[in-house]
C-alpha cells in the first residue's frame, strides 16, 4: 500500500474521492490516500512542487502557469508539473452581493479571486471585458480558495467572486445573485485535472495508476443513476455547509459533463485549447500553443487499456 498526500480544492467535485475512499477503491489499487483541501492556489503549488503532496486535484491553468514561470510565487527550483488525467469541466458562476444586479453594477466595485493571474482568474477577466469593462472599472484582491471567497462576498468584503458548486447554490439561496457563468461563456473549458510532478510519476508509476483507477471507480459510482441518492448523502455528509434543500441542484449541476465532472476523467482537447488561448491573451507573453507540455497521459491510458 503507498500512501499518496493529496490536496485539491473544497467543493462537490471532490465526490468522486469521497466515494472512492468510502468505498475502498483506491485500497483495491494499493494506494492510500490522505486528502488535504488547500486555502488558496499559491500554498497548493508550492507544496506540491517541493514535495510535501505528491498529487492535486488543480485548475488546468495552475499547471500551465508554473510551467511557463507565470505561476503567483517563484519556486526555489523549476517545477515539472503535469496533468495525468482531467476531472471536470466544471461550471464557475459569477457570485454578487443582493445590491449588484448586473454586471454595469460591478464598475467601482471590489471583486475576489484566488490569484490574480492564475486558475480561474481569466475567465472573470473575459466575461467583464464582453460586457464592456475594462480593468479600470473594478478592483481585483487575491482572497485565497472558494471556501473564503465566498465568505468575502457574504460578510461584504468584496462585492463577488467566482464559484463552483456547491457555493453558487448555496449562495443563490441566501439571496446572493448569479451574473453569469463559464458555461455561458466557452463551449468547452478545462477546467479540473488530477496533477503530479513528472519525476515523482515516473519514480512511482504504479501509485499513480492505482490513483487514477481508484478515482475511476469512484466516478462511475457517483455517475451512476441508480446510485445519485446514496451520493447526495455522502456529499452532505462530507461538505455539511451542502443544506439539503439545495443539494438536489448541486449534484444536477455536478453530474451534467457540461458543468461538472467529465465522464472517464476524460481531458476535454477544446477545452485545453480555451485555456491556454486566455491564457495567452491574458497572461502570457507569448502565445501558448502546445498542449503536450503540460500533460502526461501514459498512465491514465495504461489504466484504461487495463
Amino acid at each position: 500500500m503507498t500512501s499518496i498526500d493529496l490536496i485539491c480544492f473544497a467543493g462537490a467535485p471532490n465526490l468522486p474521492i469521497f466515494a472512492a475512499i468510502e468505498h475502498g477503491n483506491f485500497a483495491d489499487h494499493g494506494v492510500d490516500i490522505n486528502m488535504t483541501t488547500t486555502p488558496s492556489s499559491a500554498y497548493q503549488a508550492e507544496h506540491l512542487i517541493n514535495g510535501t503532496f505528491q498529487m492535486a486535484g488543480t485548475a488546468f491553468d495552475n499547471v500551465v502557469a508554473y510551467q511557463e514561470g507565470q505561476g503567483a510565487f517563484t519556486p526555489d527550483s523549476p517545477p515539472d508539473l503535469c496533468a495525468v488525467m482531467g476531472a471536470t469541466q466544471v461550471q464557475l458562476a459569477l457570485i454578487t452581493a443582493p445590491d449588484v444586479k448586473t454586471l454595469e453594477d460591478v464598475k467601482g466595485k471590489t471583486l475576489a479571486l484566488d490569484a490574480l493571474s492564475t486558475g480561474f482568474a481569466f475567465i472573470l477577466y473575459e466575461m467583464l471585458a464582453r460586457a464592456g469593462l475594462t480593468s479600470d472599472d473594478y478592483e481585483m484582491v487575491a482572497v485565497g480558495a472558494t471556501p473564503k471567497r465566498w465568505d468575502s462576498v457574504r460578510e461584504g468584503e468584496t462585492a463577488g467572486t467566482l464559484v463552483l458548486e456547491p457555493f453558487t447554490s448555496i449562495a443563490q439561496s441566501q439571496g446572493f445573485n448569479v451574473l453569469g457563468t463559464s458555461t455561458d461563456l466557452f463551449d468547452e473549458y478545462q477546467g479540473g485535472i488530477f496533477a503530479a510532478s513528472r519525476s515523482w510519476a515516473a519514480d512511482n508509476a504504479q501509485a499513480v495508476k492505482g490513483y487514477i483507477a481508484g478515482y475511476l471507480a469512484g466516478l462511475d459510482w457517483v455517475m451512476d443513476p441508480a446510485n445519485r441518492e446514496a451520493a447526495a448523502a455522502l456529499l452532505l455528509e462530507k461538505m455539511p455547509a451542502i443544506k439539503p434543500g439545495v443539494v438536489d441542484k448541486v449534484m444536477g449541476n455536478l453530474l451534467n459533463p457540461k458543468s461538472g465532472l467529465t465522464p472517464k476523467g476524460a481531458v476535454l482537447t477544446e477545452g485545453v485549447k480555451t485555456v491556454l488561448d486566455l491564457r495567452s491573451r491574458y497572461a502570457s507573453p507569448t502565445p501558448l500553443t502546445d498542449p503536450e507540455r503540460y500533460f502526461d497521459l501514459s498512465y491514465y491510458n495504461e489504466v484504461l487499456g487495463a
